[in-house]
C-alpha cells in the first residue's frame, strides 16, 4: 500500500485498479451524490473507463497532488476520497481541496481531519501558496468542514451545471486559505 499521508485515525493512500468497487459503491449512495448531480449513481463503466483512470494519471503528472483513498485505520474500511490538486490551466501552487465520504463516515470529523492534514502537507512540503475549496451554498455540512479546516469564505458565484439540484439558485461558494493566513493561525495556536 502506497501511503501518502497518515493522521490519527486515517490513512490516505493512492488509488489502485482494485478500487473500482469502492468507488462504485460510494457513488451509488444518493445522499453522497446529492450535491454533485442530484443523487444519481455513477455508472460502473464510467468509474472503470473515466474516473479511476483519471485518478491514477494524477500520480504521474503532479508530484504530491491527486486523489487519495481514505482508509479508516481501526477497521481498514474504505471511507471515500480526498483530492488535493491543481485545476486545469491554473497555478500549480493553488490546489483545490475536495472530499467525498460515505454517509457512515459523516459527522465524525474525518473530513476535517483529512483536510487539515492535506493543507498542512501542501504548505510545508509542496510550496503551496493558496488552497481553495468550493461547494454549493446550501451544502452546510461541507461548508463547516471548510471552516473547521481553516479556510475562509471568499465569495458566492454562479455557474451552469448539467443537473438541476435543489438550492442551486443560491450558487456556489468558494473558501480559501493562503500560506500567510495559515502561518498566522499556527502562530496564534502556539500562544
Amino acid at each position: 500500500m502506497h501511503v501518502f499521508l497518515e493522521t490519527n485515525r486515517l490513512i490516505l493512500r493512492r488509488f489502485t485498479p482494485d478500487d473500482v468497487d469502492n468507488l462504485v459503491e460510494l457513488d451509488s449512495d444518493p445522499a453522497v451524490m446529492h450535491y454533485i448531480n442530484g443523487g444519481r449513481a455513477t455508472p460502473r463503466e464510467e468509474v472503470v473507463n473515466d474516473i479511476l483512470p483519471a485518478f491514477l494519471r494524477y500520480y504521474d503528472q503532479f508530484a504530491g497532488y491527486g486523489f487519495w483513498a481514505v482508509i479508516e485505520k481501526s477497521t481498514g474500511q474504505f471511507l471515500g476520497w480526498f483530492h488535493f490538486r491543481p485545476r486545469k490551466d491554473e497555478p500549480l501552487d493553488e490546489p483545490e481541496l475536495g472530499y467525498r465520504l460515505r454517509t457512515s463516515a459523516w459527522g465524525k470529523g474525518y473530513a476535517t481531519e483529512g483536510a487539515r492534514a492535506l493543507i498542512h502537507k501542501g504548505f510545508t512540503e509542496y510550496g503551496v501558496r493558496r488552497v481553495f475549496a468550493e461547494t454549493m451554498a446550501v451544502n452546510i455540512a461541507s461548508r463547516r468542514v471548510m471552516e473547521k479546516s481553516g479556510l475562509r469564505f471568499v465569495r458566492v458565484f454562479h455557474q451552469e451545471w448539467p443537473d438541476h439540484i435543489e438550492g442551486d439558485e443560491h450558487g456556489e461558494v468558494e473558501y480559501a486559505l493562503t500560506r500567510n493566513e495559515w502561518e498566522l493561525n499556527l502562530a496564534g495556536d502556539a500562544m
